[in-house]
């Protein structure tokens, strides 16, 4: 890299450089071969400025250490101002025919002359410019490779705060669906043990899913089922419910626990505080590449957060802006008489077949 203080990387020579090179010296030779001997200071002109090429891109690679106070693009562009009269020199060496000395033929010495000072004059500037287009070429790269390291780090943090939010849902759900078996056994409820049973079996199917970085409405609405006829068995005579989902609907990608956290949120601050009890409605639509969720109830209806309540929702609205960032809408609003509802709004992702 031009301007480093150690070795280039990368191949000696290359192409665009060997373009550029023989392009810009096929225009010096054609200007100093006009009126002359044009193929001669034609092919004069390219090899010196091949072999140029060569010296410039020898000092990218050697040496590998530079001392402090001298910078590798100086180098490079001292070298080419004196590998030019040198250079030139073996070549009109080699390429002058007969027995004399070019520099004893005053025809070739103002060839070799023309060329030299033309060299002079450009050769730096050539390679100044190429040491430029390095530069920028590199600070691409480089800005290209942290944003890129960027999106990598932002990515993996995302995942590791999904992951712990998940973390919190696990204990947050199974405490407060336990602490529901516990009331049923010391009310001495005789369905206690089947109740029991229907929990065991919930939990095998549901547990595995907690830590699954996305699952399906269908999966979540199979555990919405089994959950809230396990509800309706510790409260047969206070729990009614009804499902309305679009089939469409159940391939969608989601946060695990989504639905379930919106339905055990109406059960427990809803349904199960009120003496009358009260029905719950489920609603899951797809429609323009978005899945509507609506989970309505008849119970007490909102209350000031306490006790840790709102800790579901908190943390779904969290798990939510991670999966889909602001393009996810949760909204709580009081239904009439009395009652709550919970509408959520997500981009309709498909799992892959």
């Amino acid at each position: 890299m031009a301007g480093a203080r150690g070795g280039g990387e990368g191949r000696l020579v290359r192409w665009p450089r060997v373009r550029f090179t023989l392009l810009f010296s096929s225009g010096v030779g054609l200007v100093l071969g006009l009126g002359s001997s044009l193929l001669p200071m034609l092919a004069r002109a390219v090899l010196l400025g091949l072999l140029l090429m060569l010296v410039f891109g020898i000092l990218e690679r050697w040496p590998r250490r530079l001392p402090a106070w001298l910078e590798r693009w100086t180098l490079q562009v001292v070298a080419i101002a004196i590998s030019v009269p040198l250079l030139a020199a073996l070549i009109f060496a080699f390429t002058t025919p007969g027995e004399r000395a070019f520099y004893h033929d005053r025809a070739s010495m103002r060839a070799y002359s023309s060329l030299t000072m033309l060299a002079l004059f450009l050769a730096p500037w050539a390679a100044l410019g190429a040491l430029v287009r390095q530069k920028e070429a590199l600070a691409r790269h480089q800005a290209l490779s942290f944003e890129l390291e960027r999106s990598e780090l932002e990515r993996e943090a995302v995942a590791a705060r999904l992951k712990l939010l998940q973390a919190q849902v696990a204990p947050h759900f199974l405490f407060n669906t336990l602490a529901n078996v516990q009331a049923l056994v010391d009310a001495g409820s005789p369905r206690a043990s089947d109740v029991l049973g229907s929990l065991i079996a919930y939990l095998r199917a549901a547990v595995p899913r907690l830590n699954d970085p996305a699952t399906t409405l269908g999966e979540e609405i199979r555990l919405v089922q089994a959950y809230l006829e396990l509800m309706h068995m510790r409260m047969p005579d206070r729990l009614q419910f009804t499902m309305h989902v679009d089939d469409a609907a159940r391939a969608v990608r989601c946060p695990p626990m989504t639905l379930l956290t919106l339905v055990e949120n109406a059960v427990r601050h809803g349904v199960d505080p009120s003496e009358e009890g009260g029905r719950i409605e489920v609603y899951v639509h797809r429609r323009n590449g978005r899945c509507m969720v609506r989970v309505s109830d008849t119970g007490v209806g909102l209350k000031p957060a306490a006790d840790g309540q709102g800790t579901g929702l908190t943390t779904l609205r969290e798990r939510l802006q991670l999966a889909f960032g602001g393009d996810a809408h949760l909204r709580l609003s009081a239904v009439s008489p009395h009652g709550a509802c919970a509408e959520l709004e997500f981009p309709a992702q498909a799992t892959a077949d």
